[in-house]
């Protein structure tokens, strides 16, 4: 059965996903009890395994989705050094808005355009560093882990939410990550993952902001990092119902092995590029492939008739060809993001099939073909 779900967030639930998975959540039950502990406890071991974080990492469930979380992690651990934002997206543009206006830290801020990275080589690893591993609004990725120093003296602090469990992360170069169920497994909202190395938690311990901390963003008791948010005893009351859901997309996951899901988004990403290489309308969103994203992969029209039109016209003709392709239930969701330049964006990562993505490539084609005709 086709599948044409292909948002970036909430994505596409797993393939075989059907409501059935949920019917022994523990729904009624208080997730302080043995059970709740127990199910909270097994989604971050589960996670852990998957991703092969190193056995002295902490891996928690935080509220808020990855927002939460991030945000959890900004308020808690920046301050004491210098901070340098890295932003070529509107997530990114958020976290500098953020430790600007909302912390007051005046972070130095390296941007780059929509489809670029900044110059990843200029960067003074004696301050805090925070940036996303992969922009989920502009389909641009890091190129590697190469650009962090093993001796940093700084955190490295990596929004991660479109990028865990569908592209390797080097754990040495990481000091403080997050992601949300609701990207790469394709879970559902409001929860978020914050995995923290052995230097993020001497941060913690050692380190008492100067603004006051709302409870749920609190990871510390006594003076001493909260083990217990580590261990399934979350900061407020999550969704069982979700957590549940979670469980069945790690062990979705846990069937196809770490490499197994990346190779999945991989793949779906070489259809697209097998597909943009034949149709000369159209051209990714990135400027290189080697910061080409292979799940929130954003395409670019550069048609001379299309780019020609003013801003407005050229919008309202690209959502309308998207909005074509969701009433025939071929592809919901495809229009490029609120702030980035008119587009498409499809989410490919491990969720999603390759020939759902197949499918809808060809009929995008079908119907850009049949409305340029009437510019």
């Amino acid at each position: 059965m086709h599948n044409p779900n292909f948002s970036s967030g909430p994505c596409s639930k797993r393939p075989g996903w059907s409501i059935e998975v949920l019917k022994d959540a523990p729904v009624g039950r208080s997730h302080r009890s043995a059970l709740g502990k127990e199910r909270l406890a097994k989604a971050i071991r589960e996670t852990k395994k998957i991703l092969e974080i190193p056995a002295d990492y902490l891996a928690g469930i935080l509220p808020g989705s990855d927002t939460g979380t991030f945000e959890a992690a900004m308020w808690s651990l920046l301050g004491p050094r210098p901070v340098t934002v890295l932003v070529w997206e509107s997530f990114s543009e958020g976290w500098a808005t953020d430790i600007t206006k909302q912390l007051k830290l005046n972070p130095t801020v390296l941007k780059a355009e929509y489809g670029k990275v900044p110059d990843l080589n200029t960067i003074d690893w004696s301050c805090d560093v925070v940036f996303v591993a992969n922009g989920t609004t502009s389909g641009v990725k890091i190129p590697d882990w190469n650009w962090i120093p093993q001796d940093r003296e700084g955190l490295s602090i990596c929004d991660a939410t479109s990028a865990a469990f569908a592209m390797p992360i080097d754990w040495s170069k990481v000091d403080v990550l997050t992601f949300s169920w609701q990207k790469c497994l394709g879970g559902e909202a409001a929860h978020g993952m914050l995995v923290l190395s052995p230097r993020a938690v001497a941060r913690i311990e050692s380190y008492d902001p100067p603004w006051p901390l709302p409870k749920i963003f609190r990871m510390k008791k006594g003076g001493e990092i909260n083990l217990g948010i580590f261990e399934g005893d979350t900061i407020n009351t999550p969704s069982m119902l979700c957590v549940e859901d979670y469980l069945d997309a790690l062990k979705w996951a846990g069937e196809m092995g770490l490499n197994g899901l990346i190779g999945r988004s991989q793949s779906n990403l070489r259809i697209i590029e097998e597909w943009v290489e034949k149709n000369d309308w159209i051209d990714f969103l990135a400027d290189s492939r080697d910061i080409r994203s292979n799940t929130s992969v954003c395409l670019n029209v550069v048609s001379e008739k299309v780019r020609a039109l003013p801003k407005e016209e050229r919008v309202k003709f690209l959502k309308g060809i998207s909005g074509e392709l969701s009433k025939k239930n071929v592809a919901h969701d495809i229009n490029a993001y609120k702030d980035a330049p008119p587009g498409f964006r499809f989410w490919c990562g491990p969720t999603i099939e390759r020939e759902d993505i197949t499918s809808a490539l060809l009929e995008l084609e079908k119907v850009y073909n049949q409305n340029i005709k009437e510019i």
